[in-house]
């Protein structure tokens, strides 16, 4: 069982910065994949980014390549989410999320394919 806990949210103007924080509590971080989701109002919530237990592989959605980096740190069980370049389209709360499914093909993109959620942060990027 794994417990996340997201920080770092708030208002920012276009072409700021954030730092995302989630926090995991519980055994085994280094066992999960790291996914950031986002939802909008009105929106489905999509996929933004992952990383890979040990760090070594990353993908983010086209529309964020370029301006957002997920790290994570396993001896602090934290992954982040640093975004660059905002934009009013990033206005959005955002989700951490852990997958165990370790055998499934990378990068796991769906919300099926995670299995511990965090309650979200809000992000506004006023323009």
């Amino acid at each position: 069982q794994v417990q996340l806990v997201e920080s770092g949210g708030g208002l920012v103007q276009a072409g700021g910065s954030l730092r995302l924080s989630c926090a995991a509590s519980g055994r085994y971080f280094s066992s999960y994949h790291m996914g950031w989701f986002r939802q909008a109002p009105g929106k489905e919530r999509e996929f933004v980014a992952v990383i890979s237990t040990s760090g070594w592989m990353t993908y983010y959605v086209d529309s964020v390549k370029g301006r957002f980096t997920i790290s994570r740190d396993n001896a602090k069980n934290t992954a982040y989410l640093q975004m660059n370049g905002l934009k009013p389209e990033d206005t959005a709360q955002y989700y951490c999320s852990a997958s165990q499914r370790l055998d499934s093909s990378w990068p796991p993109l769906a919300r099926y394919e995670y299995d511990y959620w965090g309650q979200g942060t809000q992000v506004t990027v006023s323009s």
